[in-house]
């Protein structure tokens, strides 16, 4: 009873642990979104106003700075909370061959 109840603890720390970090990715990834907005929408209002159309202060490297920094370590997150999951699934093959099955039926 006692190593069942550890073990039990042990699961529910590791749980615990994991929404956690899930909750400070979902944070992160928010705050990336919506600081990024309103930098872009800043610095493309202040492109416009020094005269620019609004394709080139759309396109300007500035514009996408941040947003490419902060991307890749949001992504370096992702990737560490998700791992090959994040893109590939337990299931991803098996549910592939599935739906490749279905949309080919003869």
């Amino acid at each position: 009873m006692f190593l069942e109840n550890n073990k039990d603890e042990a699961n529910y720390l590791i749980a615990k642990k994991r929404v956690e970090d899930l909750k400070k990715f979902y944070k992160h990834l928010a705050v990336y979104i919506i600081i990024n907005v309103f930098i872009s929408v800043m610095k493309i209002r202040r492109n416009i106003n020094n005269g620019e159309t609004f394709e080139e202060a759309l396109f300007d490297f500035d514009t996408f700075a941040v947003w490419i920094f902060w991307g890749i370590a949001i992504a370096i997150q992702a990737f560490k909370l998700f791992g090959l999951n994040f893109l590939f699934g337990r299931d991803w093959e098996q549910r592939t061959i599935q739906k490749h099955m279905r949309n080919n039926r003869y």
